[in-house]
């Protein structure tokens, strides 16, 4: 039981980073993040043995990297996969039914990782916008999180020069977390 939980803690661990990284470097790449920056750089060295071959079998689409994303989706469903399989459940009871279930559980955790994602870069954004905004960090947390903020920033004024976009999209990914809890707990009845 001991060497089980210790398993699933340096599979979910060792992959769920490198499914972070890739999961970055598809969105940096989507939001035009400098390509200069010394994290996509290191972004690109450590994923690029993976994400070149893929990119020969999964094609681009719209100058979007999907190579990036679908092995990043292919690691999640593997921890999930393997959280699952270390816990005792039967894959061989229903093959067809339990991968599917994967399949959606592992876009659930991608899902959930990018809300996670814009919530750390937000955070990180106004943290550093207050403690020192001409950081090198600070134009790649810009980029990242423009996009997200400008929604609210167009509705929403500034009052007393303090921009409150942060704290709405911060709300909205809670609200979303939840849902993605819900969806998640309804995917896992249909192995149950």
């Amino acid at each position: 039981m001991m060497t089980n939980q210790i398993m699933i803690f340096l599979i979910d661990t060792i992959l769920g980073l490198f499914s972070l990284a890739l999961l970055l470097r598809f969105y940096f790449q989507l939001l035009r993040v400098p390509y200069y920056n010394n994290i996509v750089q290191f972004l690109i060295a450590v994923t690029d043995f993976i994400v070149r071959p893929a990119r020969r079998i999964i094609p681009g689409w719209k100058g979007l990297d999907l190579s990036t994303l679908v092995l990043a989706w292919l690691l999640e469903c593997i921890i999930v996969s393997t959280v699952y399989l270390y816990q005792g459940f039967d894959f061989g009871s229903n093959m067809i039914s339990a991968g599917t279930v994967m399949g959606l559980l592992g876009m659930v955790e991608i899902i959930k990782m990018t809300l996670y994602i814009v919530l750390f870069m937000i955070i990180a954004q106004a943290i550093i916008s207050w403690v020192n905004p001409y950081s090198p960090i600070a134009p790649l947390l810009n980029t990242f999180t423009q996009p997200f903020l400008s929604v609210f920033r167009r509705r929403i004024p500034p009052i007393a020069n303090v921009d409150l976009s942060p704290l709405f999209v911060l709300i909205v990914i809670q609200l979303l977390l939840m849902v993605v809890a819900g969806v998640h707990m309804e995917i896992r009845t249909i192995l149950d």
